[in-house]
C-alpha cells in the first residue's frame, strides 16, 4: 500500500509543481499588470485634474486681465494697444472656456458651473468692452458695480477649484491605494518566488538525495548479486546472441579457463573444445531464438584439467536492464561422482542380488535341516526316550540300582535333547520369519509374562520341588511398535533368567524398568539380585549354546539370550548386559526411536 502511495506522488509531483509555479508566476504578473493599469489611471486622472486646474485658473486670469484692460481704458480713453490687448484676451476667453468644457464632460456638476461661469463670462466681455469704448462716470461706477456683483465669477471659480480639489485628493488617494497595493503584491509575489524557489531547491535536493541513494543501493544491489554469484560453487555463464560469454563466475573459471588463468570470449573457445558439441549449439540458440529451456541436459565434456565429466546442464532465456537484446544463463553441475556413484550402486545391486540369492539359498538349507531336526531327529530320540520306558517296566523289581541311574540318564539325556531341538528352531525362525509390526503394550506382555512364570512356579511347588518368594518391581512401560510374538520371546528369556538365576535369593527381586534417551530412544531394563556373572565372559552371554553357569545348578540350553539379541536386532536396537558375581545382573536392551506419526497410523 504504501508503494502504490509512494508511485502516485511521485507521479503527480510534477505536475503540481509546475502547475504551482504558473499559478505563483502568472498570477501576481496579471495582478500586478491590472493593478499597476489601475494606478496609471489613477496617475492620469489626477495630472487631469492638475490640467483642469491649470486651465481654470487660466481663464480666471484672462478674466481678470479682460476687466483690468476695461476699467484702463474706461479711465485713460481709448489706447489702440491697450484695446488690442483686449481683444486678444476676449479672444482667449472662449478656447479656453471649451477646452474646459471637454475636460470636465464626465462631471456633470462642473459642468453645470461651467454654463453659468460662461454666462457670466459672456457679460462681463460685454461690460468689459462698453468700459473700454468710454462712458460717463456715473455709467462707469454702474458698470463696474454689475462686473464686480452681479457678475461676480470669483465664487464660481471658487465652487469649480473646490469640486477639481475634491477629484484631485480622492484621485490621489486611489493613485496612492493602487500604488500600495502593487508594492505589496509585488513583495507578496517575491516572497511566494523565493518560496517557490526553496521548495523547488528542496525538492531538487531530495531527489538528487533520493537518485543518489537508489544509485547507491543500485551499487550495492548489484555487488550483492555479484557476490553471491561469485560465492556459487555452481558454475555459471551469461551468454549473448552469438554464444559469447558476457560474465562468468569464479566455480565457472576455475573449471574451464586456461591454463593463463584467461577466459576465451566465446563459448566454443572455452576448456580445449568442451562446448564445440553441435548438439550443445543447436539446443542453446534455441534457448534463445524460441525460448525453450534447457532442462537436466546430460553432456559428457573433458574439461581444461584433461579429465573427462558429465555435466549436468540447465538454461534459460532472460532480459538483462542494460541490454535490450536477451541472454542465455546456463548452470553447469559436475555430476560426475553421482553418475560414479549410481553406476557404483548398480554394481552393489548387482551383488546384493547375487548376495540374496545365495541368503535364500542358505534360508532354503536351513529349512531343510529344520526340517530334518523337527522330524528325523526327534523319531530316534521318541525311540530312546520310549524303550527306555519301555525297558524300566519291562524288568520291574529286577532292575537294580545302577540300572535305574543308568535308565534314568538316558531318559533325562532324551528330554535334553528334545528342549535344545525345539530352542534351536524357535532361534531358526526368529532369524527366517518376517515380522509383523503392531503396536505393542509392552507393560500388558510383561505382566503376562509374570503370570506364566508365577504359574510354573506354583506348578513346580505342587510336584514337591523347591520354590522361593519373588518381588515384582515393575515401573509403567510405554507401547511401542514391533513384533509382538518376538517381544513376548525376550520377555520370557529375560524375566525367566532372572527368577531363574535368582533363586537362591530369599526373597528374590526382579526390577523392570524403561526410560527415554535423550535421542529418543526407548531403554529398557530387567535386574536381579541373583548370583551374577563374571563381566570377562559377558561376550558369551548371547552366543548360541554359550552357558556361565553349571547344568546342574541352573538347568537350560543356552539359547535364550542369543534368541534375545536377534529378536533386538531385527528391531534395530542393541542389547548389553552388566553384572558382578555374587551382585545381581541386568539386562538391557534399546530399541529405536519411535516415529511418532506411524505409530499414530497403527494405533489407528
Amino acid at each position: 500500500m504504501q508503494d502504490r502511495v509512494t508511485h502516485s506522488y511521485v507521479r503527480w509531483r510534477l505536475p503540481l509543481l509546475v502547475s504551482a509555479v504558473v499559478l505563483i508566476l502568472l498570477v501576481p504578473f496579471l495582478l500586478i499588470r491590472q493593478w499597476t493599469a489601475g494606478s496609471e489611471e489613477a496617475d492620469r486622472w489626477v495630472r487631469h485634474t492638475q490640467e483642469v486646474e491649470a486651465v481654470a485658473r487660466g481663464l480666471e486670469a484672462l478674466i481678470r486681465e479682460m476687466d483690468s484692460l476695461g476699467l484702463a481704458m474706461s479711465v485713460g480713453g481709448r489706447n489702440p494697444v491697450l484695446s488690442g490687448r483686449l481683444e486678444e484676451a476676449i479672444s482667449r476667453i472662449d478656447p479656453q472656456l471649451q477646452q474646459l468644457t471637454a475636460m470636465t464632460r464626465d462631471n456633470p456638476e462642473q459642468q453645470v458651473l461651467i454654463g453659468r461661469l460662461q454666462s457670466m463670462v459672456i457679460r462681463r466681455v460685454d461690460v468689459a468692452r462698453r468700459l473700454a469704448m468710454g462712458v460717463a462716470p456715473a455709467e462707469r461706477d454702474r458698470l463696474v458695480d454689475e462686473l464686480y456683483g452681479q457678475y461676480a465669477v470669483r465664487q464660481l471659480f471658487s465652487d469649480f477649484l473646490g469640486n477639481e480639489r475634491g477629484l484631485l485628493a480622492e484621485r490621489s488617494a486611489y493613485a496612492e491605494l493602487q500604488r500600495t497595493r502593487v508594492r505589496q503584491l509585488g513583495l507578496a509575489a517575491l516572497l511566494a518566488q523565493l518560496a517557490l524557489m526553496g521548495a523547488v531547491i528542496y525538492l531538487l535536493y531530495r531527489m538528487e538525495q533520493r537518485r543518489t541513494a537508489s544509485e547507491e543501493e543500485l551499487v550495492r544491489a548489484s555487488g550483492r548479486a555479484l557476490a553471491v554469484v561469485q560465492t556459487v560453487r555452481e558454475p555459471i555463464v551469461l551468454l549473448d546472441a552469438n554464444l559469447g560469454v558476457l560474465m562468468h563466475n569464479t566455480a565457472f573459471a576455475e573449471l574451464y579457463a586456461g591454463e593463463d588463468g584467461q577466459m576465451p570470449e566465446r563459448l566454443d573457445e572455452i576448456g580445449h573444445g568442451a562446448w564445440r558439441d553441435p548438439v550443445i549449439r543447436q539446443r542453446l540458440t534455441e534457448v534463445l531464438s524460441r525460448g525453450r529451456e534447457l532442462w537436466d541436459f546430460e553432456h559428457v565434456q573433458r574439461t581444461s584439467d584433461g579429465v573427462s565429466r558429465t555435466m549436468l546442464l540447465n538454461a534459460r532465456r532472460m532480459q538483462l536492464p542494460d541490454r535490450e537484446d536477451e541472454v542465455v544463463l546456463m548452470t553447469v553441475s559436475d555430476i560426475s561422482a553421482q553418475k560414479a556413484a549410481q553406476q557404483r550402486i548398480g554394481d552393489l545391486n548387482r551383488q546384493l542380488e547375487g548376495k540374496v540369492e545365495q541368503v535364500t539359498e542358505v534360508n532354503r538349507e536351513l529349512e531343510a535341516f529344520s526340517y530334518s531336526v523337527s522330524h528325523d531327529l526327534r523319531a530316534p530320540l521318541r525311540h530312546v526316550a520310549g524303550f527306555a520306558d519301555k525297558l524300566s517296566r519291562h524288568l520291574g523289581e529286577g532292575l537294580d540300582e545302577k540300572g535305574a541311574h543308568y535308565l534314568e540318564v538316558i531318559g533325562g539325556s532324551a528330554r535334553r535333547m528334545s528342549s535344545l531341538i525345539d530352542d534351536l528352531l524357535v532361534y531358526s525362525r526368529l532369524g527366517r520369519h518376517a515380522m509383523k509390526l503392531q503396536a505393542v503394550d509392552m507393560q500388558s506382555l510383561v505382566q503376562e509374562t509374570r503370570a506364566v512364570l508365577d504359574a510354573n512356579r506354583e506348578a513346580d511347588a505342587g510336584e514337591g520341588m523347591a520354590s522361593h518368594r519373588i518381588e515384582w518391581r515393575i515401573a509403567p512401560l510405554p507401547v511401542v511398535i514391533a513384533d509382538e510374538n518376538m517381544m513376548r520371546q525376550v520377555w520370557l528369556n529375560l524375566l525367566g533368567n532372572a527368577v531363574k538365576y535368582s533363586a537362591r535369593s530369599e526373597p528374590a527381586i526382579v526390577e523392570v524398568a524403561c526410560e527415554t534417551t535423550p535421542a529418543g530412544e526407548l531403554h529398557f531394563s530387567v535386574r536381579d539380585n541373583g548370583v551374577g556373572f563374571d563381566m570377562e565372559y559377558a561376550g558369551k552371554l548371547f552366543g548360541v549354546f554359550q552357558r556361565l553357569h553349571k547344568a546342574s545348578d541352573y538347568p537350560g540350553t543356552g539359547i535364550g539370550l542369543a534368541s534375545v539379541r536377534r529378536v533386538v536386532a531385527r528391531h534395530g536396537g542393541r542389547v548389553w548386559a552388566e553384572s558382578a558375581p555374587g551382585q545381581g545382573a541386568t539386562f538391557h536392551f534399546v530399541l529405536p526411536a519411535q516415529d511418532a506419526t506411524s505409530t499414530n497410523e497403527i494405533l489407528a
